[in-house]
């Protein structure tokens, strides 16, 4: 990490490419490679972060790799890593309430809102859910229909089959 810069970095996983980045203070973002493509998420994070990135490599997303890897094995169950995300203060709350969320179980869209103190706000914890750029790490991927549909994962709907059967033991 270089002079408010954000660093980042391709990660493997065995649902794809990934691209990593972090501050000095922890990893900021974790998205797959064809959510709109590399150079429009960095666009993306540049934006939001009001901060360059470089590409390189820092202790948060060498802990982020490890971690990563091991929770793709199925022997992590909550990440470690610091972070340093920002949003909204409803994001925010929102995916203080996504890693509430106990590995290997799911909540609904409405039951966020109604932890949240706003039963009518689905579709917000929805954007807010969408605006999580640490996919994973903030389990996003946890969030389902109150019916138990699946959807609305940036990263596809497939993966995030994926990675709930992973967490339930079924990968």
């Amino acid at each position: 990490m270089q002079n408010g810069n954000i660093v980042f970095r391709n990660m493997d996983s065995p649902l794809g490419k990934m691209i990593a980045g972090a501050t000095d203070k922890g990893a900021i973002f974790l998205e797959w490679h064809d959510r709109g493509g590399v150079e429009r998420i960095k666009q993306r994070v540049e934006k939001r972060y009001k901060m360059p990135l470089v590409k390189g490599n820092n202790k948060h997303l060498d802990q982020l790799e490890k971690e990563l890897a091991t929770y793709f094995k199925g022997k992590l169950k909550r990440f470690k890593v610091k972070t340093d995300v920002t949003g909204t203060l409803f994001e925010r709350k929102t995916w203080e309430q996504l890693l509430a969320i106990p590995y290997g179980q799911t909540r609904s869209y409405t039951q966020i809102a109604e932890k949240l103190g706003k039963p009518g706000a689905r579709r917000a914890v929805g954007r807010a859910n969408g605006a999580n750029y640490l996919g994973i790490v903030i389990p996003c991927h946890r969030v389902i229909e109150a019916n138990g549909n699946l959807r609305g994962y940036g990263g596809k709907v497939w993966r995030k089959k994926y990675l709930l059967e992973l967490e339930a033991g079924k990968s």
